[in-house]
């Protein structure tokens, strides 16, 4: 490193901002030459992720998506938002690739999953059936010359969760990109993307878990410009008639899943971090190995238990 890059790294701060954000924590850790541009670096990261979950949040009844998502049936093209298509045209190419393992078009069923796992009751066959009807991807159209969608089916409902706080932390990584702050980690909930590596560092460390039980084998890695995440059940799940069901719903089925899987995703971006490690989750371990092939640039450390037996497998090692 020359002497002026060596100066300009010594230059730098560090500064951490925290807050709430789509029901979980949100951080933001960055370098900067000074407080000034932090604070205002900030400030936009901040109303950039505001006006992102009015877009894509289905909780909030006036959302973009909840809109679009009432349309459903009526056979009219709705122009969207230039950040709504994109997520959907992402969420889409991913459904298509993992064969309807990640479906944006799921809402119907999550929410009718999302009450069970609250209220601890169990959905009836007749209401997975009547929510089912309305779940496809292909039921969804999407038209890039006039940015709008078309919801061919009564009653469906989008859902793009699964993507979205991937998504975001891309947004976030370039609005601090406008601002000169290259060098950054974001989290929203576990969804972690990096920038350029602190000052005077080879990367940004991250621990994840490689293991099942509660004092499990933890790894940490140094990354750079990548993306990385975890899905699992280890806090969020339903139990019924001796069965436990994860939070993490097949789109397929209708159903949480039925026994123990942990995917760790290691991308070039957060959207596909996010997504694949639903996707990868619903394969398992064994179908995840073949595709795999259909995603370039993915890494992934998968750990599942049928039965009692616990199988794990790393398509390679993890550095970016």
């Amino acid at each position: 490193m020359g002497l002026f890059a060596t100066l300009m790294a010594q230059a730098q701060n560090r500064y951490a901002f925290h807050r709430g954000l789509m029901g979980t924590q949100f951080n933001v850790i960055f370098y900067a030459s000074d407080s000034l541009i932090a604070q205002r670096a900030n400030t936009a990261v901040s109303a950039r992720m505001d006006s992102l979950n009015q877009i894509m949040s289905d909780y909030l009844d006036g959302s973009e998506i909840n809109r679009l998502s009432a349309t459903a049936g009526s056979g009219k093209w709705v122009v969207v938002s230039a950040d709504l298509f994109d997520v959907l045209q992402k969420a889409q190419t991913i459904a298509r690739l993992s064969n309807g393992r990640f479906d944006p078009t799921v809402g119907s069923l999550s929410l009718l999953w999302r009450r069970a796992v609250r209220r601890k009751e169990f959905p009836s066959a007749k209401e997975r059936r009547q929510a089912r009807r309305a779940v496809g991807y292909r039921l969804m159209e999407l038209d890039s010359t006039t940015r709008s969608v078309r919801l061919r089916k009564a009653g469906m409902r989008l859902d793009v969760g699964g993507i979205g706080q991937g998504f975001a932390v891309d947004e976030a990584l370039r609005v601090l990109n406008r601002f000169g702050i290259a060098s950054a980690l974001i989290d929203i909930g576990g969804d972690i993307l990096v920038g350029d590596a602190p000052p005077g560092s080879s990367g940004w460390r991250v621990r994840i878990d490689t293991g099942q039980s509660a004092d499990a084998d933890t790894s940490t890695i140094l990354i750079r410009n990548a993306a990385i995440t975890t899905s699992g059940d280890t806090y969020r799940f339903l139990e019924y008639h001796g069965l436990r069901y994860s939070h993490i719903m097949n789109p397929r089925s209708g159903l949480g899943m039925r026994h123990f899987v942990q995917a760790t995703v290691l991308a070039p971006d957060g959207y596909r971090a996010d997504a694949l490690t639903k996707v990868f989750s619903v394969a398992g371990s064994r179908q995840s190995r073949h595709l795999i092939s259909r995603f370039p640039g993915i890494k992934l450390l998968i750990l599942e238990n049928k039965r009692g037996r616990l199988r794990k497998w790393q398509s390679s090692p993890f550095s970016s």
